[in-house]
């Protein structure tokens, strides 16, 4: 076998170097010469770096322009019936949503007190959206308070957002007719991680004194009832909070509900 010796490398077009087959090639002595330019390299096949051959010092870097470095990134309330849209960069997404309130019993005369509205369930649920751009969702609506009369609360009705999670609504505050009444039952939720059921209403007291009080709506999740005052029609839950509303005195109108509502955090 031959050894052939090579003193010096330069830069050559060619990308291999043939050895004839039973000789080998010895360059321990040679000089390199590299290419005035350098071609274009890759880390690809890097996998680790000892720390031991790492000098010098690494500048600070700043998080203002990182992005997909993951937590919260950005809210939405959606207060009616549409279409949710992902935002760019968001991966997950986790969504809360309330069915609506049912509203207050009214009551049927000077003496009689109605109940109040149950409150709609709620639905949390974590949600991968890598590949969903858009989601349909529906608010649900309040129920309206009974009519000064002989007339209950009205149901409200339910939320959901697309085939993902929902929520029922709160039924009506029985009217007042000189007799006990049952405030609304609350709704409840579906589908979610976690599922709530909403409070029911209140079905009102009479005071030894004989002084009358409508009965309070159920609240929601996001609170707000309607307060079930004497001697006046039934206060209305705050709006979107699906809670329920108050029930009404002194032959007045029950309070309506809270209209359904959801809320959605995303996450990078």
């Amino acid at each position: 076998m031959s050894t052939l010796k090579v003193d010096q490398l330069e830069a050559a077009t060619a990308s291999t170097i043939t050895v004839p087959s039973g000789q080998t090639l010895d360059i321990s002595s040679a000089t390199l010469t590299p290419p005035a330019t350098m071609p274009a390299s890759s880390a690809a096949n890097l996998t680790s770096i000892p720390a031991a051959n790492i000098t010098g010092t690494i500048a600070a870097v700043s998080g203002a322009n990182l992005t997909n470095t993951g937590g919260l990134k950005s809210t939405q309330q959606i207060t009616s019936t549409g279409t949710y849209t992902k935002p760019s960069g968001i991966t997950m997404i986790r969504v809360y949503i309330t069915g609506g309130g049912g509203g207050g019993g009214s009551s049927s005369q000077d003496d009689d007190h109605g109940g109040g509205g149950g409150a709609g369930g709620t639905a949390i649920e974590i949600i991968d959206v890598t590949s969903v751009s858009t989601v349909a969702v529906t608010i649900g609506a309040l129920g309206a308070g009974g009519s000064a009369g002989q007339n209950s609360g009205a149901a409200g009705t339910s939320s959901s957002f697309g085939t993902y999670c929902s929520a029922t609504a709160g039924t009506g505050g029985e009217f007042g007719n000189a007799g006990p009444v049952d405030g609304g039952g609350g709704g409840e939720g579906s589908g979610g991680n976690v599922n709530l059921k909403g409070g029911c209403g209140d079905g009102g007291s009479d005071s030894v004194s004989g002084f009358l009080t409508g009965g309070m709506g159920g609240n929601s999740y996001w609170q707000g009832n309607g307060r079930g005052p004497g001697a006046a029609a039934g206060l209305d839950a705050h709006t979107n909070s699906g809670s329920g509303g108050g029930g009404a005195t002194t032959n007045a109108a029950g309070g309506d509900g809270g209209t359904g509502f959801c809320y959605v955090e995303e996450y990078a």
